[in-house]
């Protein structure tokens, strides 16, 4: 997998490297975040842990919330799932947690960070192949992004982001697996591979539906990619959450008709039923 830069000269090139620097820079990053945030936050603030490609739509979903609970003000921090899961293992502070995959969630409830009974799936997205807009790569299959010509491929580190998880299940469904990552250029989130494209700096990427609907002038979709498993987002409260009570009235908000209809014209769909 092929980075857009590197910090060191010369890359390692053991089997451990990889996975440990993972690990290292996860929990920095966690570190970093709670000394960080916890600085900003007020103490009647309710945190909200959520998912990159939440960004836009939960920012206008809060603004919504607030409007209905004034006395209540939202707190975003928006990242790759399983960091954000991290740095709430860790300590940060935060009230609420919505993920874009099961998977982070379920680490989340494994370590006991959550209160299951809160859980639930409130969103669905898509897996889609991007491209600049001026380019004339227009790929029929996945199996045309083992072609020389493509050179980089952006998707999310799939150790930390959902969308790198579906990214390489999709590839390995397709067979393509080891020749597409050995193009890989690994993102921190999705909205990161996003980027990627939108500057040119690589050939394709691999990102959400809703994400590349907010760049219509940088990036076009090429493919709509089938997943194995629904893409469903999960909510659930905090455990130990100091506004516990404020936390759930901000995951029913955004289960009704109102936080539902917002998060729609940003692209995302009802979650299926279970």
């Amino acid at each position: 997998m092929r980075p857009l830069s590197r910090p060191l000269s010369r890359p390692l090139s053991r089997p451990l490297f990889r996975p440990l620097f993972r690990l290292f820079a996860h929990a920095l990053a966690a570190t970093a975040f709670a000394l960080t945030f916890s600085a900003q936050a007020r103490a009647d603030d309710l945190i909200v842990s959520a998912a990159a490609s939440l960004t836009n739509a939960f920012k206008a979903v809060g603004d919504a919330f607030e409007q209905q609970h004034p006395g209540t003000r939202l707190l975003f921090n928006f990242g790759a799932s399983d960091v954000l899961m991290q740095q709430i293992v860790n300590g940060a502070p935060a009230d609420v947690f919505a993920s874009a995959d099961q998977k982070a969630m379920d680490k989340a409830a494994a370590e006991k960070v959550i209160v299951p009974a809160t859980r639930k799936d409130f969103a669905a997205n898509s897996l889609v192949l991007i491209v600049p807009t001026d380019s004339r790569f227009a790929p029929a299959s996945l199996n045309e992004l083992t072609a020389a010509n493509v050179k980089r491929v952006a998707y999310g580190d799939p150790a930390s982001v959902p969308v790198g998880r579906y990214t390489e299940g999709a590839l390995k469904s397709a067979g393509v697996w080891d020749a597409v990552s050995a193009k890989g250029v690994l993102a921190t989130n999705v909205r990161q591979s996003l980027d990627y494209v939108s500057r040119g700096e690589v050939d394709a990427g691999f990102v959400f539906g809703t994400d590349a609907a907010i760049m219509p002038e940088k990036v076009k979709v090429a493919l709509t990619v089938p997943t194995q498993a629904p893409i469903t987002y999960p909510i659930a409260q905090v455990e130990g959450s100091r506004h516990a009570a404020d936390a759930q009235s901000f995951i029913a908000f955004v289960l009704s008709p109102a936080g539902q209809a917002v998060l729609a014209k940003y692209g995302f769909k009802p979650a299926p039923a279970r």
